[in-house]
């Protein structure tokens, strides 16, 4: 018989009933150490009081209202993205899949307006764009697209980091480039600076809109607020969700006015999108997150988490083979099954997630303590020397 709630994850045997700041409480009362942050989504930490500030203080006038009216929350939500950014202009969505689906429309009508229609999109090997029938044909693999075909047409899919590849398929015919700046579901995969320089230079060269897909590396998560800010270049369109809601959902396209042109009124819409809660939410995320002293924090940080990770590495050869990533959006590569050091981490009580290319995701929240740092390093030796044990 099938359960109630519909079985596509795979979930661990673990309920939490509340959380603080980096921490987690199960069910059972045992405190586990969050170095997932619901992936990359607790970007303040659990129950920040700055957000139960804002939360509760919109909560006590008004949720929803449809976008039929004006919504000042949604304005200054937007009115700080594109303070903050190269954007001109923001739609916002509830999550990173809708942010997809309005990237890759965005861009196609783009150039029908123009009256040169093109449609064909380059994607990478490895991409995640979220779970929609746009999102999944783009991202292309079987994995995520088996049964579910026909499948939206127009996408072109080239090996991860391939610039040989790339060069010779994009063309005056290409519609856009769309990735990630660091694969995240792919493996913390970092694409190089010199390459996304080239990505950029090659769209200009041929009018090619350049999509960049930030919802898991953007909002801080790597020491600038949005990943692509350390190559010095400049998207047309970018999309951007989970930590920017700070657990709440939420998300947004980013676009210069140039990009977004074609998008006048009837052409897009949602029902929930934009909502006064939600924005009040993101509006204070996005203060806190932008201000440079938390970034420079964010680095601090990181450093530190990653040389006590190297050290980790040094120590377990026969489980790490390194670490990779920036900021606090960190992957340790395996020797072992990804899965098998999550599972050893639950007996740790510190929380990690699996990811391809045989990686273990650290995504803590960016408020993360020096003390939790250390204990997070000192628990993952936990964890790898129990797979050693086993082994």
């Amino acid at each position: 018989m099938i359960p109630s709630v519909l079985p596509t994850y795979n979930r661990a045997p673990l309920a939490f009933d509340r959380g603080e700041g980096s921490w987690l409480i199960a069910t059972d009362g045992t405190r586990y150490l969050d170095l997932g942050s619901g992936i990359a989504v607790n970007a303040l930490g659990h129950a920040n009081p700055a957000l139960i500030a804002a939360l509760t203080e919109q909560a006590g006038k008004v949720w929803h209202v449809s976008n039929v009216y004006e919504i000042p929350e949604q304005k200054r939500l937007a009115d700080l993205l594109t303070a903050h950014t190269f954007a001109d202009t923001a739609f916002i969505t509830n999550s990173g899949t809708e942010t997809a689906e309005l990237a890759i429309k965005m861009a196609r009508k783009y150039w029908y307006d123009k009256g040169t229609p093109r449609d064909e999109i380059l994607t990478f090997e490895g991409a995640f764009h979220g779970r929609s029938t746009g999102a999944i044909a783009a991202a292309g693999s079987e994995k995520m697209v088996k049964g579910f075909g026909p499948l939206m047409p127009g996408f072109r899919h080239l090996p991860w980091g391939d610039m040989a590849a790339l060069k010779a398929a994009i063309s005056d015919k290409t519609c856009a480039v769309m990735l990630e700046p660091i694969q995240g579901e792919g493996g913390i995969r970092p694409m190089p600076d010199a390459d996304l320089k080239l990505i950029r230079q090659l769209c200009d060269q041929t009018g090619a809109l350049l999509i960049l897909d930030e919802v898991q590396s953007g909002m801080g998560r790597t020491g600038r607020l949005f990943a692509h800010e350390w190559a010095g270049v400049r998207p047309d369109i970018m999309m951007v969700a989970k930590g920017i809601g700070g657990g709440f959902p939420l998300g947004a396209v980013l676009a210069t006015e140039s990009a977004a042109s074609g998008m006048v009124v009837g052409t897009h819409g949602s029902t929930y999108g934009g909502n006064p809660l939600a924005c009040a939410v993101g509006a204070r995320v996005v203060e806190i997150i932008a201000d440079p002293a938390f970034l420079a924090e964010v680095n601090r940080k990181a450093a530190l988490f990653r040389q006590g990770l190297e050290a980790l590495v040094a120590a377990h050869p026969d489980i790490f083979e390194g670490v990779r990533g920036q900021g606090l959006m960190l992957g340790l590569k395996c020797k072992v099954a990804p899965a098998d050091v999550v599972k050893a981490g639950y007996a740790a009580h510190v929380l990690t997630v699996a990811a391809a290319d045989n990686t273990v995701r650290l995504l803590p929240p960016l408020t993360i303590s020096d003390t939790d740092l250390a204990e997070a390093t000192r628990r993952l030796d936990a964890a790898a020397q129990s797979l050693r044990q086993a082994a």
